[in-house]
């Protein structure tokens, strides 16, 4: 039993010593926090510059010279962020955000009886308190959404767990807020699932997750192996622990719980008249009553299961998480399923065997300690996505090729490239993964189409533009890189995240979570296409003779596709990215790659008309994160100097004649360098599925370097200050 903890009164005191957190990184891109105790530990292991920095710690990097010019601005960035790189190449950092994740850790956690350790939980209460809106008290489905019942229901819950008293302040307001809006009997589908395992929701109160739906023919068109992988990979540990109506057995903090959540007697509540009771203030994408008269049909088969046939289900649902796991080496593809995989397979096997150390074991993977505590991220990183940016910037900006940069650039070379197809290849319904790269590390081992773009892109940078580079990666692991785009490209020309679209438009009727869209099946997004189209087109100015053919065809449907997803009004629609400058910068500098440019295009020049409609009178450029729920372009209160950057680089790429608008530009991005060549943390960069935005604090050095080196480069005689 986890035991009370004295928490501060205010979420603004440091729980524990933050001279005494160290970054361990491991070869393969594995980091983990780790707390050091003893004043040895502490003098044996000093504190470097990368604990320093995301601990929010003064750093011991010196004020620089101000810039003279946009290129050396560019070199002031690096000077700092260069020394932020690991020892394999990588650069380490934070992928947070998401209120939902930190808490299903904890849920999960503390059912299966597996206990973080103190300085843990404290740093996690801190973050939890640290982001509860001043006004209501509650929490959001991010850290700058208005709060909600999933995002309240599930910090409260954490929280508690955690140790903090149901007196405490912080309990009292959010509760209050809870309260407020009706208690937690309306909290959407995956908060009623994580709440149910706690034992602090009654299973008849979700609506049937059935296990028997993967024992239909693989032809079905709505068969799960069709589904997105992020959404198959949660529901098969879900449907199995359904199956299983498994939940923690009861105590006092369980018992508590059930009085503090919900507004009435949690014994006299309806449940069954919960399954479709979702919150307003939660809802994104309402259930369909194509949804709801299926969940209707399947609430009453569950009353007449089967017992062999439901045995069979969760024999072969069981057999699908272990082989997820085995996939893996248990990092899952991402946090949720990680924390459903985690119960699974106690479930199935328990505490004393292999699998419930190794979800342990990998379970540090996720959590990452900043300024305002620990949280958890959206994966085990953004290893390669990160590394492949910033080489790409110090390659196009001529930085690379300076005395001081050459190690660094030699660091950064093949870091997380798959060499071998998944364990479980056909059986588990993967795609191939042969010579790709992923998001974060090839332990992880999926397949991202713009990762592999960018990857292999940044791998024929390092090694072609630059003559001190070893050549560690050959020609035949390059062909393998561009099989596996070869084989991702959809009939319509787009590329889709990690594997083909495989399932029909119509099956998002069916999508169950109420807070997040698009997500049953896999689509085709502007981004990933055009990390396709660019690395396809360098690709093959150094390989003009490899599948010739097939490159040619591949790019011209993608060009193709990509015209076709401009809006009217000349943008292209961000789902990875905040949003429209997001998409724009990708999709400008891919056209420019196969000869579209502003002079030659009118689909390039539409696009740069359309960011230049929005610059602001300071020279920036800003959008809110709305832009991705709405698909319409949402001003954000400031200027961002991020989207400001993709917006200059945009017009640069596009070779936009007119040099005022992106010299303004430039101008904001070197205005807010600070001295010691760093920016600050603006809003969230990123989202996923239309609602939830998500932190990639790596792109306020990648991108500012990038834009600023290039513009340098194309305004040599100006200091455009």
């Amino acid at each position: 039993m986890w035991t009370a903890l004295d928490i501060p009164d205010t979420a603004q005191e440091t729980f524990t010593d933050y001279k005494r957190w160290r970054l361990l990184v491991n070869d393969g891109g594995r980091h983990t926090w780790h707390y050091l105790r003893t004043d040895e530990e502490v003098e044996n292991w000093p504190q470097n510059e990368v604990d320093r920095f995301w601990l929010g710690l003064k750093t011991t990097m010196p004020d620089l010279p101000p810039a003279k010019d946009p290129l050396d601005a560019a070199r002031n960035g690096y000077k700092f962020y260069k020394e932020l790189q690991s020892h394999d190449g990588h650069w380490a950092g934070e992928y947070g955000g998401p209120m939902f994740l930190l808490p299903a850790f904890v849920i999960g956690s503390y059912v299966i009886g597996m206990p973080f350790k103190e300085e843990e939980r404290l740093e996690m209460v801190r973050y939890i308190m640290n982001h509860a809106h001043p006004e209501d008290g509650g929490w959001g489905i991010h850290v700058e959404g208005h709060s909600t019942v999933f995002g309240t229901g599930l910090n409260y819950t954490a929280m508690r767990i955690l140790g903090v008293d149901k007196d405490h302040p912080v309990c009292v307001k959010a509760r209050a807020y809870l309260h407020k809006l009706g208690g937690t009997t309306s909290i959407p589908a995956w908060g009623k699932f994580y709440l149910s395992l706690l034992n602090c929701y009654d299973w008849a109160g979700n609506n049937p997750v059935p296990a028997e739906i993967w024992l239909l023919p693989d032809w079905v068109p709505f068969h799960p192996s069709k589904w997105w992988i992020h959404v198959r990979n949660v529901y098969i540990p879900m449907s199995y622990l359904y199956g299983l109506r498994f939940k923690m057995e009861e105590n006092d903090l369980i018992l508590s719980l059930r009085e503090e959540l919900y507004t009435e007697d949690y014994y006299s509540i309806d449940w069954p008249a919960q399954r479709n009771n979702i919150n307003k203030v939660d809802e994104y994408a309402p259930h369909t009553r194509l949804f709801d008269m299926i969940s209707g049909v399947l609430y009453m088969y569950e009353g007449c299961v089967l017992p062999p046939l439901r045995r069979a289900a969760l024999a072969r649902t069981c057999r699908l998480i272990v082989m997820e796991d085995e996939n893996t080496a248990y990092q899952t593809l991402a946090p949720v399923s990680k924390v459903f995989n985690m119960v699974a397979r106690f479930a199935a096997e328990g505490r004393d065997c292999e699998s419930f150390k190794m979800h342990k074991q990998k379970r540090a993977d996720f959590i990452w300690l900043g300024a305002e505590g620990m949280m958890v991220c959206g994966t085990n990183g953004s290893q390669l996505w990160d590394t492949g940016f910033i080489s790409q910037a110090l390659v196009e900006t001529g930085l690379a090729y300076e005395p001081e940069n050459r190690e660094s650039m030699v660091k950064a070379l093949d870091p997380s490239q798959m060499r071998n197809d998944p364990i479980h290849y056909h059986e588990a319904y993967r795609h191939t993964t042969k010579g790709a790269w992923g998001f974060s590390t090839a332990e992880q081992g999926y397949t991202v189409s713009d990762c592999v773009g960018e990857g292999l892109r940044a791998s024929m940078y390092l090694q072609f533009n630059l003559e001190f580079t070893p050549n560690l990666i050959s020609k035949e692991r390059m062909c393998d890189a561009v099989n596996v785009l070869l084989t991702l490209q959809n009939p319509n020309g787009g590329f889709a995240s990690y594997e083909l679209v495989r399932a029909p438009q119509w099956l998002e009727y069916l999508n169950p979570a109420e807070v997040l869209g698009n997500i049953m099946r896999e689509y085709c997004y502007p981004e990933c296409t055009t990390s396709v189209i660019a690395a396809l087109a360098i690709f093959r100015k150094h390989f003009p003779d490899y599948r010739a053919a097939d490159i040619e065809r591949t790019i011209r449907g993608a060009v193709r596709y990509l015209h076709a997803a401009q809006t009217p009004e000349g943008g292209w629609i961000g789902s990875w990215g905040i949003c429209f400058t997001y998409a724009a910068q990708f999709a400008l500098e891919s056209l420019s790659l196969v000869g579209e440019t502003y002079a030659t295009s009118t689909v390039a020049r539409r696009g740069c008309e359309f960011l230049l409609s929005h610059q602001r009178a300071d020279g920036g450029w800003g959008e809110s994160y709305k832009s991705c729920e709405q698909s319409a372009w949402v001003e954000h209160e400031n200027s961002q100097v991020v989207q400001t950057c993709w917006a200059v680089l945009a017009l640069m790429y596009a070779q936009y004649p007119y040099a005022d608008a992106i010299k303004r530009g430039v101008q904001l991005v070197m205005q807010r360098q600070k001295p010691d060549g760093t920016w600050e943390q603006e809003a969230l960069e990123g989202v996923f599925n239309k609602n939830c935005a998500i932190s990639i604090p790596a792109y306020k050095f990648s991108f500012p370097i990038k834009a600023l080196g290039m513009a340098g480069k194309r305004y040599p005689d100006e200091a455009v200050v």
